[in-house]
């Protein structure tokens, strides 16, 4: 699924660095495609020295520059996923028009088919397949279709794109990044991603998202205001002790640590179960699995925990699975510990690639 906003600037490449920019830690990877082949070249985490990272070119261009280099990259081309409180996914009913139509049309007439005045932001949108026997808007199949359309605020693209020049980078394309994990969860586990409904779930820092697949569909997109850092924040709190020592606690999960846990993490639980009824109420159809990514999902504990509140088999999974191997020998031992981190990235990478 390709939905990158700079589609104009966009070129078929065969390898791409993807830059995730986490409100905590930038999340990067290599890519390289040949022929149905994608590899993983290089990887590197490097903590995001402040709020606004996006908002100034300038600053921008020095993190990128550190980004790309802490991990040795070679390629130019750039790909940069953004997060949700910079990015809005939204599914609409539009004319059966070329593409590139209907990105005019929503820059013109957003509010006409998102019901929200979009004027200052940019489009793109991915044509959802026909499902036999529906009806679009009441009307007969073939007089609209039903898009996924993605946006972004105009000047953080062009504030992004200026930051990725000034760090002497290719921008491709810039991606929401709901779209990383569906991706990736695609390539890594293609028959419950073709045949089931199954819940994504990006555990991030400061909020948590919510993908709903529904037979290789993207079907909801939600986020929760709870991430890692009330976790944290709530461990040490509850114990007593610094935030540095509740981030190693809650990795290593003491059993004192552990007996909080279920308290702390009810609240997200709560809402996950709340969009999984949702969609079970809209569609008549019941979300067998949950899929976790993100840096706490490296915690077996922590998913054990929501598990609970959400009534389903909840499971981490490896995005990295189907990828061929091409990293240095210093990174071969530690990508499997951090796996779990890369959904995203190695999700828009594949968009880039496509």
């Amino acid at each position: 699924m390709a939905l990158p906003f700079l589609k104009g600037l966009k070129r078929k490449c065969d390898q791409v660095v993807v830059v995730d920019l986490g409100s905590k830690v930038t999340k990067a990877v290599q890519m390289s495609r040949k022929g149905e082949v994608v590899a993983l070249e290089r990887f590197g985490l490097v903590e995001v020295p402040g709020e606004n990272l996006a908002a100034y070119a300038e600053v921008l261009a020095e993190h990128l520059k550190h980004v790309v280099g802490s991990m040795d990259a070679k390629c130019k081309q750039l790909c940069i996923a953004i997060g949700v409180n910079d990015s809005l996914l939204r599914h609409a009913e539009m004319p059966v028009v070329p593409v590139h139509d209907m990105r005019t049309m929503l820059r013109y007439s957003s509010k006409n088919y998102l019901q929200q005045d979009l004027s200052d932001c940019v489009f793109d949108c991915h044509i959802l397949p026909f499902r036999p026997g529906a009806a679009v808007d009441g009307k007969k199949a073939g007089s609209k279709c039903r898009v996924l359309v993605g946006a972004a605020k105009r000047n953080l693209v062009e504030e992004l794109e200026a930051g990725a020049s000034q760090a002497g980078l290719s921008p491709v394309s810039v991606t929401p990044n709901f779209i990383g994990p569906a991706n990736a969860f695609e390539l890594a586990y293609p028959e419950p991603f073709e045949k089931e409904s199954v819940a994504l779930v990006e555990l991030g820092h400061k909020n948590t998202t919510i993908t709903i697949m529904y037979e290789g569909e993207l079907a909801l997109t939600r986020m929760v205001n709870y991430g890692s850092e009330r976790l944290t924040q709530g461990i040490a709190e509850t114990m007593g002790i610094s935030e540095e020592e509740a981030e190693g606690a809650k990795l290593m999960m003491p059993p004192d640590v552990e007996s909080c846990l279920s308290a702390l993490l009810m609240p997200l639980g709560r809402e996950l179960r709340a969009s999984i009824d949702f969609f079970d109420h809209q569609h008549d159809r019941a979300v067998s699995k949950a899929f976790f990514s993100g840096g706490s999902a490296r915690s077996t504990r922590i998913i054990e925990h929501l598990q609970v509140e959400m009534m389903i088999e909840c499971h981490q999974w490896d995005p990295l699975s189907r990828l061929q191997m091409n990293l240095p020998p210093h990174q071969l031992g530690e990508v499997e510990t951090v796996g779990p981190q890369l959904a995203v990235a190695i999700g828009a990478g594949l968009a880039a690639l496509d």
